[in-house]
Formats: structure tokens, C-alpha cells, sequence
């Protein structure tokens, strides 16, 4: 198969595992959040959002990493010079800490099939972001190349993970705010 379709195919389904990564948290958060709800209304939300995990993760999230794996290492065997490239090196270490967090989100969905989830919703929120930073790190390693180019990005994703947290905790209280403002009403 010619180099550009395999590219092609391993960029796609990066996309749809990273697209499955970030819906599949805030799933998480939206089962958490629906506790606070009264009970029938509660058991309804929880069953919906259990089942909508389900479908994301089996039907669309792993099967992406794997196809995205799959392309990534024809990738590999088509130009092994990428292996003695030290940008290709760390990108393979960021990979290796997405899996590991793709991992973390079929524990919190197995918690989650089993009623509970043991994080609460910020927490939960924070650690959404884990994937927006290794998409980050992957993105300017790719089309940088260069040790200088990528220690730039990784001050740069430094940067933007410190901006994610304020924003989550400017979040956190305009939306405690609001609920102190519609309780009083």
C-alpha cells in the first residue's frame, strides 16, 4: 500500500480515538453529575449515559486505537528510519502514555458498569485534559521534528496545561456560583 494511504488511514483513526478520549470523560462526568439528581431521574440518566460508554468505547474508541496502531507501525516498517530519529522515539513514549490513559478510561468505565465512579466530576474534568496534552506533545513532535522545535511545544503544552486548569477552575466557580444564585430563587 502506498506510504500516503497509510498515512492517511493512521491520521484518521487518530482523530476518531482522540474524538472517542474526549467524549468518553465527559460521559464519566455526566454519569457522576446525574447522583445529584432525584432518583427515577437519576437511574434513567445513569443507564443512558452506561450505555452510551459502552458503544463509545467498544464500538468506536478501541477499535480507533487499534487501526490508528495498526497504520502506525505498517508506517514504520514501510520507513524504519524513523526509529533512529529521536523526535519519532519520544512520540512513541507519548503513545505509550496514551494507551496507559486509554487504559485509566476502561477502569473508570468498569467502575462506572458497576454503579459508581470513584472520582468526582472535577477531578474527572482535570483529567480530561491528559488527553488534550498528549495530542499536543504528538501534534508538534510530528511536524517539528527537531529537538529545538519540540522543546518549544513542550513549554508550549506546559503553557496551555496551566491555562486548561485555570479555565476548569474558572468553571468550577462560575458554575457554583450559579447554583448558590438559582437556589436562592
Amino acid at each position: 500500500m502506498d506510504y500516503l494511504y497509510l498515512k492517511s488511514l493512521h491520521i484518521i483513526f487518530v482523530t476518531t480515538w482522540f474524538a472517542g478520549l474526549f467524549y468518553i470523560i465527559r460521559l464519566f462526568i455526566y454519569f457522576k453529575e446525574a447522583e445529584e439528581k432525584p432518583e427515577l431521574e437519576s437511574a434513567i440518566l445513569r443507564k443512558q449515559y452506561l450505555l452510551m460508554s459502552k458503544r463509545l468505547l467498544y464500538m468506536i474508541t478501541w477499535p480507533s486505537a487499534i487501526l490508528a496502531s495498526v497504520f502506525a507501525f505498517w508506517m514504520l516498517y514501510e520507513v524504519p528510519a524513523y526509529l533512529t530519529q529521536g523526535w519519532m522515539l519520544i512520540k512513541l513514549g507519548f503513545v505509550l502514555a496514551l494507551y496507559i490513559y486509554h487504559y485509566s478510561c476502561q477502569l473508570i468505565y468498569n467502575q462506572m458498569s458497576h454503579g459508581e465512579i470513584k472520582f468526582s466530576a472535577f477531578g474527572l474534568r482535570i483529567w480530561n485534559e491528559v488527553a488534550t496534552i498528549i495530542l499536543f506533545a504528538c501534534v508538534f513532535l510530528v511536524v517539528l521534528k527537531n529537538s529545538i522545535g519540540w522543546i518549544f511545544g513542550l513549554v508550549g503544552i506546559v503553557g496551555v496545561s496551566i491555562l486548561l486548569m485555570m479555565g476548569i477552575k474558572i468553571y468550577k466557580n462560575i458554575r457554583a456560583k450559579n447554583s448558590w444564585d438559582s437556589s436562592i430563587k
